[in-house]
């Protein structure tokens, strides 16, 4: 029995019996009992270490897609600064587009008004210049003709009764000629007149003081406004708003914003005494701006416009203590 369990001890550890002692009378073994034979144990090999290479390539992955979120960030960002940069620049664009475009609605403004007054005072027609170039032209050749005539009759050595009937008729003519020459003179002159008078409408007398500029109100046919702006706030006189910008003393001008018609209007580099005129939707005429003192800070002049034109406004005159209202 204990042979037996040596045997399987050893056929499972892989032992190979040991040698039979030398002492002792060599016996032979007794037969092996019957059966299968005992199978030889085999180890199994140890587990093999997990593999590193799936973490390696993981984080590889992963800080490739931070990069590539962190380029994107980047790209998004600046995208978004050229897009906003170019929207600043556009909307600059266009505030000098629209500033121009004032200013060449004021200047249209103005020549139409000048236009108007100077076409209401003329009087005279192309047409009617045109007869009087006509008639001129007329004059002239009647003259030449007058004086070939008589320089013929002279040449032939015609009798002193026809030629003195000649010079008679040439007198006549020359009259004639005379008188129409005179009212061609007459009818430049009223022509001349027409437009000093519109002239005088438009740009006229600047007054420099209170008193010029009540006088000025008795002898003109508007109405007068004095005002004294300062720099920044807008000042209501009408129905306009007026915003002094800056004043320049050593140059003595001065730049303002004229607000009416739901559009800003500037006057850049005014001087002072000098007129602006614009034209506003519903006057008969033109309407004119004058500063005629100016300090650091500060303007003061007048607005000048049709008579009842800002009727709930009190102009220079009704102002006055005393004053017609």
């Amino acid at each position: 029995m204990a042979e037996q369990s040596r045997n399987a001890s050893n056929a499972v550890f892989g032992l190979s019996d040991p040698p039979s002692s030398p002492s002792g009378p060599s016996q032979s073994s007794p037969p092996a009992p019957a059966g299968p034979a005992p199978t030889a144990y085999v180890p199994y090999p140890p587990p093999a270490a997990p593999s590193r290479t799936p973490i390696v390539l993981l984080t590889i992955l992963v800080i490739l897609l931070v990069i590539m979120a962190g380029v994107n960030l980047y790209l998004v960002m600046t995208l978004q600064k050229n897009v906003q940069q170019g929207a600043n620049q556009t909307a600059d664009q266009l505030n000098v587009l629209n500033h121009r475009m004032d200013s060449s609605d004021a200047r249209y403004a103005q020549l139409r008004a000048q236009f108007q007054v100077t076409s209401e005072r003329l009087g005279m027609t192309q047409q009617e210049l045109n007869r009087a170039r006509s008639l001129a032209a007329n004059i002239q050749q009647q003259q030449q003709q007058a004086v070939t005539q008589l320089n013929q009759a002279i040449a032939q050595k015609a009798s002193a009764e026809d030629v003195t009937k000649m010079q008679a008729d040439a007198n006549a003519k020359f009259g004639g000629i005379d008188t129409d020459i005179t009212g061609i003179n007459k009818k430049i002159g009223d022509t001349n007149d027409a437009l000093n008078g519109a002239k005088g409408e438009l740009s006229g007398a600047i007054a420099k003081t209170h008193d010029e500029l009540v006088a000025l109100a008795h002898k003109t046919d508007r109405d007068y406004f004095e005002f004294t702006l300062t720099r920044g706030p807008q000042q209501k006189v009408g129905n306009i708003s007026i915003r002094l910008e800056k004043t320049n003393p050593k140059k003595n001008n001065y730049t303002a914003d004229l607000f009416f018609d739901d559009k800003r209007t500037v006057r850049k580099d005014q001087a002072v005494d000098s007129p602006v005129l614009f034209y506003m939707t519903g006057a008969p005429s033109a309407l004119e701006l004058v500063v005629n003192k100016l300090d650091k800070n500060s303007v003061s002049g007048y607005l000048s416009a049709p008579k009842g034109f800002f009727a709930n406004t009190p102009n220079v005159l009704q102002a006055r203590p005393g004053g017609s209202s």
